[in-house]
């Protein structure tokens, strides 16, 4: 495993990432039905900010920081998230995925978790200990089109990985393309990085290929030109979100940007239907 997200914990992505996957919850919560939340790539589960391998990056500095000097209401269930698992005023831990999802789980919600390398699964298991959730240590593919479909009406997959592989994007597509023949009316965000646009391009068009009628792309873009070889930032793809999720989104979208612009730069975020 070369990959280490305890070095990138807290940067913009995360901020971005976390902010859309609990307004998406919400949304949903909204109706009492019960929901099954599923994170194929869930990682260790809970980071620490002052720790060396997060401090060498200091990525934290330029999102989670920015989010808690930041006074925009539409931020505070995004803040009140990473608040939960840290005390005093300033954030020294950060919550993955699985913890912020664990954090939004009603009675009647079912939480599973996966984590395929045994180290971090191990540390995801005691981090999980005083949850609900069910921790699997598979093949995220493989558990992803293995859960569906969900025990529940209602579901949220979500899939994280971080793109180590040359062939993820291709596991991704023939993954969701098999999950939405068996799961059409189901709610998957497949978060990914933003290094190179043209690269990213022809990923979204083989994604329109599949003909998933309702497949938003939010993208946020860090700088206002690309800078190459570096992170430029990253998005989302999310099937089926819902309507209260897509009328609060613009609103996000523009308190996300406006705080997390880079000096000297607007940066930009935008939501789009992919369709072909």
């Amino acid at each position: 495993m070369n990959y280490r997200h305890s070095f990138h914990a807290g940067n913009s992505a995360d901020v971005v990432k976390h902010s859309l996957l609990i307004a998406l919850i919400k949304a949903l919560q909204q109706k009492p039905g019960a929901l099954t939340l599923i994170d194929t790539h869930a990682g260790r589960g809970l980071y620490d900010l002052d720790g060396a391998e997060a401090q060498r990056t200091g990525e934290s500095t330029e999102g989670v920081l920015r989010a808690f000097a930041d006074p925009n209401p539409l931020l505070d269930d995004y803040r009140a998230a990473v608040q939960a698992v840290n005390i005093g005023p300033e954030p020294h831990f950060y919550p993955g995925s699985p913890r912020v999802l664990a954090q939004l789980l009603r009675p009647q919600d079912l939480l599973i978790l996966n984590e395929k390398h045994p180290e971090e699964a191990h540390t995801l298991r005691k981090v999980m200990r005083d949850t609900s959730a069910a921790v699997h240590e598979r093949d995220a593919y493989e558990l992803w089109l293995a859960m569906l479909p969900t025990r529940t009406a209602r579901g949220v997959v979500v899939v994280d990985p971080p793109y180590e592989q040359l062939d993820e994007r291709a596991r991704i597509t023939a993954t969701l393309a098999a999950a939405y023949r068996k799961w059409a009316h189901g709610v998957t965000v497949v978060w990914y990085p933003l290094k190179d646009r043209a690269a990213h391009g022809r990923w979204k068009e083989q994604l329109k290929k599949l003909r998933i009628p309702k497949m938003l792309e939010v993208e946020h873009w860090l700088y206002d030109g690309d800078q190459p070889d570096i992170y430029n930032g990253a998005g989302l793809f999310i099937v089926n979100p819902p309507y209260a999720f897509m009328q609060a989104l613009p609103s996000l979208l523009e308190a996300l940007r406006a705080m997390l612009a880079p000096e000297g730069h607007r940066g930009e975020i935008t939501a789009d239907w992919l369709s072909v």
